[in-house]
């Protein structure tokens, strides 16, 4: 669970973002999601000339309407770089502070900015997945996953009942683990963040100690350092970090029973799973949030992320 709220970036839902239409057999799609017809290539090329207002340089698709005589037709420029999924969290304009009171009833998609950060200064391209999406819709625009921190995972996805004063986010998990599931269809790279751990171990079959109050240092910035971490050798996780590292604590989750498909790769002094890695998948998270380290946006964890999800779009 993540704690100080840093670079929070509001967005109203829309999504600006026309999804893959890329075959989806085998693949199921997001419950209580359903799918319109695939929009036809000039619909699709016409829906992103109408949008190329909204396009930042470098965050997307170059796409400038080109005058030709009387025809105007887009002109676009293929993505290269490796495109992330970065999930966000839902939020009511009533509990946002300073919101107008007449947009009280709006819903809002948040997106913690570091994580972006993080992907855009490796080298990758952060696309922020609309809560309402339905992940098997975008299958064949992402080349990796990252699972950022956030509230509970429901204790239901793991057979325990919930703790009372701990909030979850049911359909936050329900969009996560649709996203997790075409990560495994698609053997996509994810890295995960503090829940982001949580949920990938849930995902696998572990569970989760639902309440270790004396690792939530909510009350400290979140760059503060409270503990240290020392790697598995030969894991892909000490290759990244090297000797132990000094990291911060914003949880009061901890994994109790490890998935099997997992291999812990990091603990703190006091043994706490610290980081995990995936037998079967490129699949890397850690309890700790380096974003929000000092120089968090240079952490090996992005790098190595975009990395992973660039020699994954090589291979298509």
């Amino acid at each position: 669970m993540t704690g100080g709220i840093r670079g929070v970036a509001p967005t109203c839902h829309a999504s600006m973002v026309a999804p893959g239409t890329g075959g989806q057999q085998g693949l199921p799609s997001r419950p209580g999601r359903t799918s319109g017809p695939d929009p036809s290539r000039a619909a699709v090329g016409e829906h992103l000339g109408r949008s190329s207002r909204h396009q930042r340089r470098g965050a997307g698709p170059d796409v400038r309407p080109r005058s030709i005589g009387s025809v105007t037709r887009p002109v676009t420029r293929p993505v290269t770089r490796p495109v992330i999924a970065l999930p966000g969290r839902r939020k009511r304009g009533a509990h946002i502070a300073d919101f107008p009171d007449s947009l009280s009833g709006v819903d809002l998609d948040l997106y913690f900015a570091d994580y972006a950060r993080g992907v855009l200064h490796a080298g990758g391209l952060a696309l922020h997945l609309p809560f309402d999406a339905d992940p098997a819709e975008y299958r064949g625009v992402f080349d990796g996953v990252l699972l950022p921190g956030g509230a509970d995972v429901d204790p239901a996805h793991y057979g325990a009942d919930p703790l009372d004063g701990h909030p979850n986010e049911p359909e936050r998990d329900e969009l996560e683990l649709a996203l997790l599931a075409l990560a495994d269809a698609d053997d996509l790279p994810v890295a995960g963040i503090c829940r982001g751990l949580q949920l990938l171990n849930v995902h696998g079959g572990g569970t989760l100690h639902q309440d270790v109050p004396e690792h939530a240092h909510f009350d400290k910035a979140p760059n503060t350092t409270i503990h240290h971490v020392e790697f598995t050798e030969g894991s892909v996780c000490a290759r990244l970090y090297g000797r132990p590292i000094e990291v911060n604590s914003l949880h009061h989750q901890t994994i109790d029973r490890v998935a099997p498909r997992f291999t812990v790769t990091a603990r703190s002094e006091d043994g706490t799973v610290e980081a995990i890695e995936a037998t079967d998948r490129p699949w890397i998270a850690v309890q700790w949030h380096p974003e929000m380290m000092d120089d968090g946006h240079d952490d090996p964890l992005f790098a190595w992320l975009v990395a992973a999800a660039a020699e994954r779009r090589r291979r298509r």
